[in-house]
């Protein structure tokens, strides 16, 4: 439910019993490498989760484009095409750690859930000395990612989509 109310994920996918029935498969594609590696990161509760992947594991691009191309309504599949496009242009070519998906649980947004979730797993970029970069789809979310030394580098956006802003953090 954490993406319940997202701007890109639910212009992507507006009818609620497609969004219901798909968004988990999205996510295990996007970033679901992270559980056989260790990189998820799980409040108490499951309250929150955020999903980082390490340098050189990537989300499963096949199983993406298929979900999406299943799922995602005609009108709306050349600018999320378009959007792809410039998400690749935008992620660093150098080792880093990206964080593809972080949520929420809307019932415990705003009490410090995701900042946890930022602060522990930063610690491992840190460790490694690497930069850390993620896709906002929430403008919301850009005072938090802030406060974790992320910085906006452009927007991306595509036809009638949300504006989705690329951030970087670089190595501590």
């Amino acid at each position: 439910m954490a993406f319940g109310a997202d701007p890109m994920t639910r212009w992507s996918l507006p009818d609620p019993a497609v969004y219901l029935s798909t968004f988990s498969s999205i996510a295990r594609a996007f970033g679901g490498s992270a559980f056989q590696g260790g990189t998820a990161y799980i409040a108490d509760g499951f309250a929150g989760v955020a999903l980082w992947l390490p340098p050189g594991v990537g989300s499963d691009e096949e199983a993406l484009m298929q979900l999406f191309d299943e799922n995602v309504g005609d009108d709306v599949k050349e600018d999320l095409s378009g959007i792809f496009e410039q998400m690749e242009k935008f992620h660093p070519a150098e080792p880093h750690w990206y964080l593809p998906m972080i949520g929420v649980d809307p019932a415990f947004q705003g009490t410090g859930v995701g900042s946890a979730l930022m602060t522990e797993a930063l610690k491992a970029v840190d460790r490694d000395g690497l930069i850390a970069y993620l896709e906002s789809s929430n403008p919301k979310n850009i005072s938090l990612y802030e406060r974790h030394g992320f910085e906006v580098i452009g927007e991306i956006q595509s036809g009638g989509s949300p504006v989705l802003r690329p951030m970087l953090r670089r190595a501590q």
